[in-house]
């Protein structure tokens, strides 16, 4: 074979291979398009507080995550065990938490701005304080118009979401299962929601 001949042979197996190389980036960026468009996110969510103002996190995260179409599961584990009771005696502490201001929800626009920051020295030593810093903030809600965490619960059930309860912390603190509201989907421990969360696009701790 002549120098030209194998110049012009080395040429069109240059155009091959980039007519190749474009065909096949075409063709990933369509399949990797077409996998994307049918992927469904998820959502995996680790609740372990069972406060008033810690219950609301999980529920509007997970009742959000299904209305946009996303599976949820979110897994109840310690504290987090009380937003899944019949009965939410939910309360609130201002006891430790610094970033809890007090705003009261009645009285003129200008009352209701001030933030009052009780010290943990005065609100730990006011008898029955806990049920007035719960009241206070029921009635913040109610006057705010946000769903209470019955309604969110129910919403983020009505929309798919997996309540699954920890079976280790329930025998740990001798709950039963008529405790609990009936539509928990499953008592498991952490080595069944561990493959669970390692699956999910998003995992939270809560």
């Amino acid at each position: 074979m002549s120098t030209a001949e194998a110049d012009i042979s080395n040429k069109v197996s240059e155009i091959k291979r980039e007519t190749f190389d474009t065909w096949f980036d075409e063709q990933f960026e369509k399949k990797m398009a077409e996998r994307d468009a049918a992927h469904i996110p998820s959502l995996s969510i680790i609740a372990t507080k069972g406060t008033l103002d810690m219950a609301y996190p999980p529920f509007i995260l997970a009742s959000t995550a299904a209305a946009l179409g996303w599976n949820v599961n979110i897994f109840f584990t310690f504290y987090g065990l009380e937003l899944l009771k019949k009965d939410l005696s939910l309360g609130v502490s201002p006891l430790g938490n610094p970033a809890m201001p007090m705003k009261m929800p009645f009285g003129p626009e200008w009352f209701k701005g001030i933030e009052w920051n009780i010290p943990n020295a005065v609100s730990s030593n006011i008898p029955g304080f806990e049920n007035f810093a719960t009241n206070m903030m029921k009635q913040t809600v109610e006057s705010k118009g946000v769903a209470s965490i019955d309604e969110l619960r129910e919403l983020s059930l009505e929309a798919g979401v997996t309540l699954s309860a920890c079976q280790m912390t329930v025998d740990l603190f001798g709950f039963k299962p008529e405790d609990f509201i009936p539509e928990v989907s499953e008592w498991v421990g952490a080595a069944s929601f561990l493959p669970v969360a390692q699956k999910s696009d998003v995992t939270l701790f809560i």
